[in-house]
């Protein structure tokens, strides 16, 4: 295993000698006491990466306002915002989401055109639509709070294994298994620096031994700004993992297509399928490009109403769709 600091590798001797210190300018030369980690018989390496990763996390810590927060509600709204979307983003949209839904009950009990309205911007509005159907079972079955257990979390609808983690470690400040794309590049680029096609299922094992026990929240934020910094000043390594997906393009996409449906109904909250046509060929025609294919856009409204997006009423001449 290799351990890499930036652009260039660490000697055994430059990891020690850089564990737990930090000074104003950048430099580490401050020290950070002991702090246990889930498996007590670490090798020397990932003793090493440990320090190696506490001591860049306070170097390049970034003060996001979802952090150092115990309100589990809160904190999954911004792991569900943050999936797939940029930090910068999300920022802009959190606070504004909290204060229009500030609890698991009033999101529950809100219009679900107004949860997508406020969604707008984010992208991947089925998110929106997850996060709306986990707080109506959180409301129903738990009393309108979060479950407390990674167990529990992932049956609900839209919480996968990173975002109960997640949860978990800045919520209720248990150690658990986080790995999401930052904590992923992090751990290819240190531990994995000359494979490719690395696999999650050699990554989790080692996420799980060195997750802090004391300090599981301040030990992903680390991992999390130290994987954002790496992404910035080279090649992003979890491009070597053998999960990494390279994004279709958006634009002229049925997922442009998707969205643009869903914004036409949350202006227009009815709609008959004519009127869907009729909105995405206008649309496209501001795009500079051909009408399209009726069968395609029955298909996402077919789609969009299996999903929960829209609901069908009425038969006949008089089907509309109603959101």
């Amino acid at each position: 295993m290799a351990l890499c600091a930036n652009e260039g590798e660490r000697s055994a001797g430059d990891v020690r000698q850089a564990q737990g210190k930090i000074a104003s300018d950048g430099s580490c030369n401050v020290g950070v006491p002991h702090r246990r980690t889930v498996c007590e018989d670490l090798s020397t390496d990932e003793q090493r990466f440990v320090e190696m990763v506490w001591c860049e996390g306070r170097r390049l810590y970034r003060d996001l306002p979802w952090r150092s927060i115990d309100d589990p509600y809160a904190v999954m709204v911004s792991e569900v915002m943050l999936q797939q979307t940029q930090v910068s983003r999300v920022e802009k949209y959190w606070d504004r989401f909290l204060k229009l839904f500030p609890t698991i009950d009033a999101l529950a009990s809100a219009e679900t055109s107004l949860v997508l309205e406020s969604w707008q911007g984010l992208g991947y509005n089925r998110r929106a639509l997850m996060l709306k159907r986990c707080a109506e079972i959180c409301s129903h079955e738990h009393a309108g709070k979060l479950p407390a257990t990674y167990g529990e979390l992932l049956r609900l609808p839209g919480i996968g294994k990173a975002t109960a983690g997640g949860i978990c470690a800045f919520a209720y400040r248990e150690p658990a298994v986080y790995l999401e794309t930052n904590v992923r590049t992090v751990f290819i680029h240190e531990l994995f620096a000359d494979r490719e096609a690395v696999s999650d299922k050699e990554i989790e094992p080692l996420v799980e031994r060195t997750c802090s026990l004391d300090d599981p929240r301040g030990w992903y934020y680390a991992l999390l700004d130290y994987g954002a910094h790496l992404k910035s000043i080279t090649a992003n390594p979890s491009r070597r993992s053998r999960h990494h997906v390279v994004q279709s393009k958006f634009e002229g996409s049925r997922r442009q297509k998707r969205a643009e449906l869903v914004r036409f109904m949350i202006a227009n909250r009815s709609a008959t399928f004519n009127d869907f046509y009729e909105a995405l060929v206008l649309f496209e025609r501001t795009q500079d490009r051909p009408e399209p294919d009726p069968a395609l856009v029955r298909s996402i409204v077919d789609d969009l109403v299996k999903e929960g997006f829209f609901s069908l009423e009425g038969e006949g001449d008089l089907t509309h769709y109603v959101v």
